[in-house]
């Protein structure tokens, strides 16, 4: 595996020190500002929201022939558990259900891409806790955050298949194309009236138990 870093351009290097630089941070955030822990109702819901995205990841509108898929809406159910218990449960929670997505359909090409297209990309969902006021807008910041993650792996391992189009443009159109379906997706299932009375219903009587 370490032998493989020799094949990374500097350009790669880069950002990934950039994504350790980061997740370092982030988790000396966490342990000085926040002591989560998860109860037994916690992770009985992590379980059935991992579970329910997994179901729903099986049913594809549309396929993207390296890696991706359109489906309705299998990331709502990690990004509701975001929005009810908060962004760092939910973090947790989408990296099981990222490493999941990569058993049930891996597309591997280096395993710096495996960390950011599976666990990091996925754990990202849980970011629709920083926004606990409306699950509409926190998809949007979850699942832009995933599409930067894809957007990033794009440039840097599947240059390839851009041809003789700009590696910037193609993984933006590529990763733009199907994510702004299933956030669209998402964010009408997540505004309908009475799924949004029953979110804030859950929100109202768990969101506070960490």
């Amino acid at each position: 595996m370490f032998s493989k870093f020799a094949d990374l351009s500097p350009t790669t290097i880069a950002i990934l020190c950039m994504l350790i630089i980061i997740g370092a941070g982030g988790i000396i955030f966490i342990k000085k500002s926040s002591k989560v822990r998860f109860t037994t109702r916690m992770l009985v819901y992590a379980s059935v929201s991992i579970a329910l995205s997994f179901v729903l990841s099986y049913i594809r509108l549309a396929r993207m022939p390296q890696g991706g898929s359109i489906t309705p809406g299998s990331m709502l159910p990690v990004m509701l558990f975001a929005y009810i218990f908060g962004p760092i449960p939910g973090i947790i929670t989408g990296i099981a259900y990222g490493l999941l997505q990569y058993i049930q359909d891996a597309y591997l090409v280096h395993w710096a891409q495996f960390l950011m297209d599976y666990p990091i990309a996925f754990g990202m969902l849980g970011l629709a806790g920083l926004y606990r006021k409306n699950l509409a807008v926190g998809s949007f910041i979850a699942i832009f955050a995933r599409f930067l993650m894809h957007f990033l792996t794009g440039i840097l391992f599947f240059a390839e298949f851009a041809g003789d189009q700009n590696v910037v443009l193609y993984s933006l159109a590529y990763n733009g194309s199907y994510l702004s379906v299933e956030f669209i997706i998402c964010a009408v299932v997540a505004s309908l009236p009475p799924m949004k009375n029953l979110f804030r219903r859950l929100q109202s009587t768990y969101g506070t138990e960490q």
